[in-house]
């Protein structure tokens, strides 16, 4: 039997769920209802594993709609998701695309699968979610703030009584910036600024979804601050490949993936995606 996900309590409120391929996931609890933040890959019975971790009726708040964070969506009654990533996730939610996925990251403990092991694709018919929403699931409360540039309708999620910020891919060890769908570092650069805006002094810890599933209070800034040495060719720029990507680690990392130079948070982009006229010339 393959079990496909794990979990731990992390604090009073908050369940971390773990994937058989290295995903976090996070269900938060009020008085009255939960939330679940992300559902992975779209493998396995989510759903069932939810349920037995807590009797609340459960909603779904998806951070962006990445293959490995959103696929699992469709099992669930009630989902949220901005509408700017509705295009993205009707690309990623293909069985092709999430298998290659697993396939890439698992290497050679992928398991045996077959299609009826996986959530069947659905059009992203989702509830909005959009910044200034706010989540009342009883004595614990959410707020929801934009934070595009992985994605255009990436989000973060505050909770409000633990003075936690779920990151997720937002702003990372690795945020990965590259694709066709990311912002140029410039523009991102002025989301995260917004975002910081909004939470400052609302926060002292972060939860992440990959590699750490916690870090310092510290990211952001620090994050914004790379953006900075990007635009100014202040980088490493250590060559890295993602599938059919060819970018640049803006600051060297150990075998971690933590940067040597002690700073905290990195970028994996493009230069042909640092200034926003870039992008014009390429589309031109």
């Amino acid at each position: 039997m393959i079990h496909y996900y794990t979990s731990e309590q992390i604090s009073q409120h908050v369940i971390r769920i773990t994937s058989l391929s290295q995903e976090f996931m996070y269900l938060i609890e009020g008085e009255h209802e939960a939330v679940l933040v992300d559902t992975c890959l779209g493998v396995g019975n989510l759903r069932a594993f939810v349920e037995h971790l807590t009797s609340k009726p459960v909603t779904v708040i998806l951070t962006h709609g990445h293959v490995d964070h959103a696929m699992g969506a469709p099992a669930f009654d009630k989902v949220y998701m901005s509408p700017l990533d509705n295009l993205i996730y009707t690309e990623h939610q293909e069985l092709k695309v999430r298998q290659e996925y697993m396939e890439m990251t698992l290497g050679p403990a992928m398991p045996d699968l077959n299609e009826l092991e996986f959530v069947l694709p659905q059009p992203p018919d989702f509830l909005e979610l959009k910044e200034g929403d706010r989540f009342d699931l009883g004595g614990i409360h959410l707020g929801i703030f934009s934070a595009g540039g992985h994605t255009p309708g990436t989000m973060a999620i505050l909770i409000e009584e633990e003075r936690t910020l779920i990151l997720g891919d937002a702003c990372n060890y690795s945020t990965f910036l590259f694709d066709e769908h990311s912002y140029t570092v410039e523009k991102y650069k002025e989301s995260l600024e917004n975002l910081a805006r909004n939470v400052d002094g609302k926060f002292d810890r972060v939860y992440l979804c990959h590699l750490a599933g916690e870090a310092s209070g510290d990211m952001l800034e620090g994050v914004i601050k790379l953006c900075g040495d990007i635009m100014n060719r202040q980088t490493d720029d250590v060559p890295f490949t993602f599938m059919d990507y060819t970018c640049c680690i803006a600051k060297a990392v150990d075998q971690h993936f933590m940067r040597v130079d002690g700073g905290i948070g990195n970028i994996i982009y493009s230069v042909n995606q640092i200034f926003e006229h870039q992008m014009g010339r390429l589309n031109g």
